[in-house]
């Protein structure tokens, strides 16, 4: 599979293809209550163009972003102007955070944690968030052990419109998964046509789990605490769970 840093996943062709072809949109009212109860100032890590970002801005809340494609918070920013939202973003990494203030919250929405490729990755992010919680501040980090790609899904083509007319396409090519490395590699084939003009790119998208206590152990590392797991509705989560899971975390 083609070699790319899944830091730079989300630029170029995959960036413009995002936002038409997402299959859903982040709920907001799952962070924008962790945010009431955890304090602000808050930041969305991994916020991508947008989502639930503008929208907890649009009510009012301080909420910062930080995501390591360019293009992605270019339309952003494009998104915000359109909307008439100030947001403040930053062009970093998870895994090498050094921005200018510390937060009460920090969040990801969904599970884009696991887009981190190894533990060494997820520890440096980890410690960043901790180094970036004010004190008594709260982090949350939804995870999941993703399922394979069902065999009758490899190769169909999902499409949408462009603004221009362009054609839009996603499909997946093929797929690896890897038990000892918890690792999931989903090769992806980005299409865009309009006329005799034609875009096809192929990108490796790396999913990475954790069994609960490996996270744990890596939470601990990093100087944090676990003070809460629950399930997507916000119920405490049985110990066998391996659906989406919150995990809450604050400093030692």
């Amino acid at each position: 599979m083609t070699n790319v840093d899944p830091a730079d996943f989300y630029t170029g062709i995959v960036a413009e293809l995002y936002g038409p072809l997402k299959s859903y949109l982040q709920d907001p009212e799952p962070y924008a209550a962790f945010i009431q109860q955890a304090g602000m100032p808050a930041l969305e890590l991994g916020c991508g163009d947008g989502d639930p970002l503008l929208e907890l801005r649009r009510r009012g809340l301080d909420v910062d972003g930080v995501d390591s494609s360019a293009d992605m918070l270019e339309r952003l920013r494009r998104r915000a102007d359109e909307q008439d939202i100030r947001a403040t973003v930053f062009h970093q990494r998870m895994e090498a955070l050094n921005l200018p203030r510390r937060y009460q919250a920090i969040f990801l929405a969904g599970p884009t944690f696991t887009l981190l490729p190894d533990d060494a990755t997820a520890l440096a992010a980890l410690r960043g968030i901790r180094a970036h919680l004010a004190e008594g501040g709260t982090a949350l980090v939804p995870l999941f052990t993703p399922a394979p790609t069902p065999a009758e899904q490899i190769g169909r083509v999902r499409t949408a419109a462009a603004p221009d007319g362009a054609e839009l396409r996603v499909s997946v090519v093929a797929e690896q998964r890897d038990e000892t490395a918890r690792t999931q590699t989903t090769l992806l084939r980005y299409e865009r046509h309009h006329g005799s003009d034609s875009t096809i790119v192929e990108r490796p998208w790396i999913m990475h789990w954790y069994p609960r206590d490996h996270f744990e152990e890596l939470v601990a590392t990093a100087g944090l605490a676990v003070t809460a797991v629950t399930d997507a509705d916000g119920k405490p989560a049985p110990a066998d769970v391996t659906d989406l899971l919150h995990f809450q975390l604050q400093p030692i």
